[in-house]
This record gives structure tokens, C-alpha cells and sequence, in this order.
């Protein structure tokens, strides 16, 4: 299994690509945003665990670009900024993974075999299929009718998991801990505008609305309304 670090610190990256590599791993460590930029493009890695706060562009940044390019590697962002705020931008912007600063290396271990088992199941089922909307879970591409739909990486991991789990009822708090590992102030409207983005993009155009609203209840993805 090869691993693209992104790390400024040496003592920190240091760390990191030693405990991998006596778990036997391979790493390629990165020391600015540009080069880690070069190397993911252009290299093949199994993950890639990327600090936000480096030389050259930002992690944030970096993550966008990499998604944008259709590179689909699992992003861990692995940094010292733990707001909120700073873990929603992080997975908005296409990262798997969060892991604050300071870390347990056993922590982060089970992290990285926890993406591997998930990247084996999305091999096993690639597409998921609901009435004419698919997901391909190999590309992140979703189309419906053949009509190719572009979505954030949020709005792609919310409507997966109502795909995989048509006719479920999930409700604020279940999403937020589904898709980023936690949950927030159940009065945010943070998931709310996703839905609403979301429907626009797979719903504005047909005559049959694939994603509901139970009053009280949440949302979920059903063909029947």
C-alpha cells in the first residue's frame, strides 16, 4: 500500500513515514503543497494524508485541485485546526478523513485501514442505481438519465448515503455523523442548504422527485413520494 504524505514538519513527517513503513508501507513525503500537488497528480497512492497549513498552497486548497483533477485517492487532512468550521471546510472541500493534532499514530493507523476496507467495498459495488439516478462509486460520477450531474464532494458523500440506504429516514444529526464523523448544532442549516443544492441539481428538472422531506423526521431518497 503506497502513502502520499503532505507535511512541513519533519520531526511530524519524520514520525508519520517511520510507523509506516515498519507497518510495512510505502510513503512519499511531501514538505510543501506544490510538490505534493506534482506527486499526486502524477503518481498512483492509496491514500493521502495531507496538513492544511503548508508552504506553497494551503491543504484546503491542495484538496480542491486534486478533486477537481478527478483524482478520487482518500484524502486524510491531518492538522491542528479542530473548529468546526475547519472540519466542514476540510470535507467540503473533497477530504475522507479528519484527524486533529496532536494524534495517536494508532489512531491514525486504523484510520488509513478503515478507508482500504471502505475502497474495497466501493470496488465490490461500484454503481448504485435508483430509478434513472446512478451513482459510480469508483469515479464519484453521478448521472441521471445518462445526464452527467456535478456535485461538491459533501452533496456526492450526503447522496450516497441516502442511496445506499433508499427509503431510510436520516435526520440532521444522523448525516452530520455519518458524513463527517460527528455532529453540530442540531439549529445549523449547514445540511439543510446541501439538501437544498442537492435537490436542485438531481430533482429541478424532472417530474419524478426522488428525495423527500418527512416533516419532524429528516430526509431520505425513495422513488415513491
Amino acid at each position: 500500500m503506497k502513502i502520499l504524505l503532505i507535511e512541513d514538519d519533519p520531526k511530524i513527517s519524520s514520525f508519520i513515514k517511520i510507523g509506516l513503513e515498519s507497518n510495512e508501507y510505502t510513503v512519499d513525503v511531501a514538505y510543501d503543497g506544490i510538490i505534493g500537488e506534482k506527486l499526486a497528480s502524477s503518481r498512483k497512492y492509496d491514500v493521502i494524508i495531507l496538513d492544511i497549513v503548508i508552504p506553497g498552497i494551503s491543504g484546503f486548497d491542495l484538496c480542491k485541485n486534486i478533486r477537481i483533477k478527478n483524482i478520487v485517492t482518500p484524502i486524510i487532512m491531518l492538522t491542528s485546526l479542530d473548529s468546526i468550521d475547519d472540519k466542514l471546510q476540510g470535507f467540503n472541500c473533497g477530504a475522507d478523513d479528519y484527524l486533529v493534532k496532536p494524534f495517536s499514530f494508532q489512531e491514525l493507523l486504523a484510520r488509513i485501514k478503515a478507508l482500504k476496507r471502505r475502497t474495497k467495498e466501493e470496488m465490490v459495488r461500484p454503481v448504485l442505481k435508483v430509478a434513472g439516478l446512478e451513482i459510480d462509486s469508483l469515479s464519484r460520477k453521478v448521472r441521471r438519465d445518462g445526464k452527467e450531474i456535478n456535485l461538491t464532494a459533501t452533496e456526492y458523500k450526503i447522496l450516497e448515503l441516502l442511496m445506499e440506504n433508499k427509503g431510510k429516514v436520516f435526520d440532521r444529526i444522523m448525516i452530520a455523523e455519518k458524513i463527517w464523523g460527528f455532529s453540530f448544532n442540531t439549529g445549523t442549516n449547514t445540511i439543510d442548504v446541501h439538501i437544498n443544492s442537492l435537490r436542485k441539481k438531481i430533482d429541478k428538472d424532472y417530474d419524478k422527485k426522488l428525495i423527500h422531506t418527512r416533516k419532524g423526521f429528516g430526509y431520505l431518497l425513495s422513488e415513491e413520494a
